[in-house]
């Protein structure tokens, strides 16, 4: 492993400490969770259960379950369509901008 890789590595590392030293509930969120939450945050809507299924390369009832966590933790809003009643668009929240800014200034605080 290239020794850049390892200062990237202990970036993560204390950036992972700096979430779960938080103690809250967004501070559980999984992985897959927080990679959902980035996608609705950091790339342009609409964000749908079926493209973020397709853009995280996992099943559709899997982003059903972590946008359950992420919109009762008020991170995520689902908004039925109302052209298609069977599609489900996601919306972001005050909560969840807060979170999101949050961490973009931990993983900033964090580079040498």
């Amino acid at each position: 492993m290239k020794p850049e890789s390892f200062k990237e590595l202990d970036v993560f590392r204390r950036t992972l400490l700096e979430i779960v030293r938080k103690n809250d509930g967004a501070s559980d969120l999984t992985v897959r969770q927080t990679a959902l939450l980035l996608c609705v945050y950091l790339t342009p809507p609409p964000h749908t259960v079926r493209a973020l299924a397709s853009e995280l390369n996992i099943s559709k009832p899997a982003v059903s379950r972590a946008i359950d966590k992420l919109s009762v933790l008020g991170l995520l809003k689902r908004q039925t369509d109302e052209n298609d009643r069977r599609s489900v668009n996601l919306s972001r929240t005050l909560s969840g901008a807060e979170y999101v800014s949050e961490l973009a200034d931990i993983i900033a605080k964090q580079k040498p």
